[in-house]
């Protein structure tokens, strides 16, 4: 970091950053505990609450893609600024919103507003802190983001039982408002606006196709993007999963839903050890290989007997091998880049967003009465992971073969 900055001031920015990355953990998984009583209050099944979280999936994809060259164009602050402005709007207008239709459009500008942060923070520590120390901010702010979902349901749980639903909004928005403060009077700018970006959609669009014709980022993102599938689409079944097919309270879901969450912490950080041994394609494989034979014993499994002890350590278990393969194949994916790492970084993550979109239609589609179609979904994801891996594997032995005879 800049030398100007003393060691509190260090500390109180990246408190704020990672206040700001986890706006987007709290929106998806705080309001998850009232899923039944939005259902009830709008007359509708509680698997149609679950386009809610869609909705604002597909916020975050189309947000992410837009924020990176508006903040290349105009510096951090006044994209940041400009998007908590809407996120707080629109968390009011959730609060008051009369239909389900009204409440899944509000949450689609919600995460447009919402995402600011999420992309603005990781911009800000590359901009304030010296090479030597980005990794150890991001990795600080990677933890915040993985504590955030397990607090939340937990947060949310107890606002629903002593309010209802509404109150999850407006804490939201008076969130985003104490964010506002601190970053309009203690966070500096931290990049100059640079004039000469483009804004032209052609040229960005023209940019990310360049991108997406990398074989290796093409194999790792869509690879990213179907464990992201089996990630959300777990995030938005778990309350139909736990509330209503098990039974459980919404104070209960928020303690099974956090619990779950701490094996995707864990298995990140176990990923720290392995990576010490073993290469990350020989993780990113291994980790396929288990999750597709895990999720295929849950298929079958669900035909024969499934209950809440079967299901529970099931779901940990998963979201501890989904602790592995994110990190890695996100890094084998923005590997060969180097100039446009940035756009990489913002179409990697909407790709997975947008995986996670369809996933969450699916499964609020489908997952209404049994537990089994989430398992076909899940199951179908993680063989598409491993199709993916083995097809790149195969690949690059032909091309190594061919280049040494």
């Amino acid at each position: 970091m800049t030398k100007r900055y003393t060691t509190s001031s260090r500390t109180l920015i990246i408190l704020i950053l990672g206040t700001l990355i986890a706006i987007g953990p709290f929106s998806i998984d705080m309001y998850l505990p009232g899923f039944a009583n939005v259902a009830d209050d709008f007359g509708v099944d509680i698997s149609k609450v679950g386009l809610t979280l869609t909705s604002y999936l597909i916020g975050i994809a189309i947000g992410q893609l837009a924020y990176g060259p508006l903040m290349d164009r105009f510096g951090r602050r006044r994209p940041l600024i400009g998007g908590l402005l809407l996120f707080i709007a629109t968390s009011l207008i959730c609060a008051f919103s009369f239909s389900l239709n009204m409440l899944i459009i509000a949450r689609f500008f919600m995460a447009l507003g919402g995402c600011a942060g999420m992309v603005a923070s990781k911009a800000i520590v590359r901009d304030l802190f010296e090479k030597k120390q980005v990794a150890d901010v991001l990795s600080t702010l990677m933890l915040i983001m993985g504590v955030a979902p397990i607090i939340a349901p937990t947060v949310g749980g107890l606002v629903i039982a002593a309010f209802d639903w509404e109150a999850v909004f407006f804490i939201l928005a008076g969130f985003a408002v104490l964010m506002l403060l601190l970053i309009t009077f203690i966070l500096p700018e931290s990049a100059k606006p640079n004039r000469a970006t483009s804004l032209k959609p052609k040229k960005i669009v023209r940019e990310y196709i360049s991108i997406l014709k990398n074989r290796e980022f093409f194999i790792f993102a869509m690879t990213r993007g179907f464990t992201m599938g089996c990630l959300l689409a777990y995030v938005s079944s778990a309350p139909f999963v736990f509330i209503e097919y098990f039974g459980l309270t919404e104070q209960h879901f928020g303690w099974v839903f956090g619990s779950n969450a701490l094996g995707l912490i864990l298995g990140s950080q176990v990923n720290r050890l392995a990576l010490k041994r073993y290469s990350l394609l020989q993780i990113t494989t291994a980790t396929c290989v288990a999750l597709t034979v895990l999720t295929g014993i849950g298929l079958v499994v669900s035909f024969i007997a499934l209950d809440f002890w079967i299901m529970y350590p099931f779901l940990f278990i998963m979201l501890f091998l989904v602790g592995f393969q994110n990190p890695n194949v996100t890094a084998l994916s923005l590997d060969p880049f180097n100039k446009q790492a940035g756009s990489a970084s913002a179409l990697v993550g909407s790709i997975g967003m947008i995986f996670g979109s369809v996933a969450s239609i699916l499964v609020a589609q489908l997952v209404t009465e049994s537990v089994t179609p989430l398992l076909y979904i899940l199951f179908g994801s993680a063989l598409c992971s491993l199709a993916l891996i083995i097809y790149y594997r195969n690949k690059t032995k032909s091309l190594n073969l061919q280049t040494s005879s």
